[in-house]
């Protein structure tokens, strides 16, 4: 690509038919699953009629963010093979997923994952520490989505911010509301072919000039830019940073309220595991593919022209699609990023409104004694609010660095859900006091340390130093929530809470059918 021409910013036929057929197909979806959402098991479970191959694919439609897709091989192609730990990061959280969290998630909880934390504890307490844990991750993620899709609707479409804003919360509401997560899982699958599909073939179009060999794509990078580019240590060089940073990707995975959530769509715990090996596939290959297309913006586009359109070098891949295919193909991987921004939203939402309605007003509020139809109205009705807080956050935020907000949605989940729900399922002694101050002190330190790092500090706030050297605290922030945790538990121990981890046991590996009744809220 020659200097900086683009039709980016420009209203886009191709890209607004492509945007339309997505949004008719999918309130297709809405329609018809709308017909089947009538429990409040259907409405956040969708029944538990989801295959794992259909939740595989639903798992990665959820995970595979604009961020993911656009942002990382945005920085491939600015800072080379460094862009890679984020990817590596956000993978392997995934077999900490399948091996400790998806079967005991399926078997002792229903909707949300304090389910499982509050199967032995005291409810109101776990549950009101677990809410405030899990929309603490729920609103940083929804600020980091919404801003995005207000910026990135505005370059693609050529659409004013506001506009951008109102269109996304409007028919992700009408997914959410009507559909439920019947009509949650089927976007989310959508989603996951289109982008899939649109990477990959994004990906082959770049490699045509180097024989469909990403080998002698890397050497022409290295050739352009230098042998560095193949090379670690330019976009994180402290290994403590490295360790940090990995910490929070892997751990912050499993504890995503939205991610934890799909678990309960399955009948039962071999399909959760064979879910989670699906998605760890789909994902695993896609983000191998956004390291191709980041190498393959740099050659194809020039880093240069890649930062004089979006300093951060988020429109990269975009740009690649216009330098290998065109207009119409800009158009297309326009439309999928749309596209990832509108069902990561609904996923967020939906998780939201479970812990709103089943945490906090059924699990609270009402003691566990709400009727299905009165579940099922509230949980509609956090549906709403969540939505239109989604908007007014994206509003709020307009014209701010937002790309934090997902580094620090990472943290806070690493930091208080993992824990307390790791050890709410392997350690006996754990008690109500030791798992809502392990929460509190998850978010607590997490929230004060990244307000003391660069990424804050000097990025943000444009100050010559900062009080915390690192970005990311997870180094600091996981092992102290285990330590208070366990600390507190051995400190105020709970005889009946000690009590009652036989029954979660059994529970845990022979499923809810087979085990005793859970305890009533």
């Amino acid at each position: 690509m020659n200097g900086v021409q683009t039709s980016l910013g420009a209203t886009s036929g191709t890209a607004i038919a492509f945007f339309l057929v997505f949004i008719s197909a999918t309130l297709a979806i809405t329609g018809w699953a709308a017909r089947k959402t009538k429990t409040t098991s259907e409405f956040f479970a969708a029944g538990g009629n989801v295959s794992g191959l259909q939740n595989g694919f639903a798992l990665a439609g959820d995970y595979m963010s604009a961020a993911s897709f656009l942002g990382i091989a945005g920085l491939v192609a600015t800072s080379g093979f460094d862009g890679l730990i984020y990817s590596v990061g956000w993978l392997v959280g995934w077999p900490v997923v399948t091996f400790l969290i998806a079967e005991p998630l399926r078997n002792l909880g229903k909707y949300t994952f304090a389910d499982v934390v509050a199967y032995r504890l005291k409810k109101k307490p776990v549950r009101i520490a677990a809410a405030i844990g899990g929309l603490t991750v729920i609103c940083f993620y929804l600020i980091a989505q919404m801003v995005g899709a207000g910026n990135l609707i505005k370059m693609m479409f050529g659409l004013q911010y506001e506009t951008a804003l109102l269109i996304v919360g409007t028919v992700m509401l009408l997914y959410v509301l009507f559909g439920g997560m019947i009509a949650t899982t089927w976007v989310q699958i959508v989603k996951a072919v289109l982008l899939l599909g649109g990477a990959t073939l994004l990906a082959l179009l770049s490699l045509v000039p180097f024989g469909m060999n990403p080998l002698a794509l890397f050497a022409k990078a290295a050739e352009t830019y230098g042998p560095e580019v193949l090379a670690p240590g330019k976009l994180v060089s402290s290994p403590l940073e490295a360790v940090s940073l990995g910490l929070a990707l892997m751990f912050g995975t499993a504890g995503l309220p939205h991610i934890l959530m799909r678990f309960y769509t399955v009948p039962d715990a071999k399909a959760a595991r064979s879910s989670v090996f699906y998605a760890t596939g789909f994902i695993g290959f896609f983000y191998l593919v956004t390291f191709i297309l980041g190498f393959g913006a740099s050659v194809h586009v020039g880093r240069a022209a890649i930062t004089s359109v979006d300093k951060g070098g988020n429109m990269a891949a975009l740009l690649l699609a216009e330098a290998v295919g065109g207009r119409p193909f800009l158009g297309f991987i326009s439309a999928v990023a749309f596209a990832t921004i509108l069902a990561v939203v609904a996923g967020l939402t939906l998780s939201g409104a479970a812990a709103l309605a089943h945490d906090l007003w059924v699990g609270v509020i009402r003691h566990g004694q709400a009727d299905e139809k009165e579940q099922l109205k509230v949980a509609r009705v956090a549906t709403i609010v969540l939505a239109l807080m989604a908007m007014g956050l994206g509003l709020l935020f307009k014209g701010q660095n937002v790309a934090f907000m997902v580094g620090l949605a990472f943290a806070v989940a690493a930091s208080s859900n993992f824990p307390v729900l790791l050890l709410s399922i392997t350690w006996r002694k754990f008690t109500t006091r030791g798992a809502v101050s392990a929460i509190v002190a998850g978010v607590v330190s997490a929230l004060v340390l990244i307000w003391m790092s660069p990424t804050i500090q000097v990025d943000l706030l444009k100050n010559p130093t900062a009080m915390l050297s690192l970005k990311n605290p997870g180094i600091i922030t996981v092992p102290l929530s285990f330590v208070v945790g366990i600390v507190v538990s051995l400190l105020f121990p709970e005889p009946e809470a000690e009590a009652k981890y036989a029954e979660v046991e059994r529970r845990m590996h022979l499923g809810a059918e087979d085990a005793e009744p859970a305890p009533a809220e």
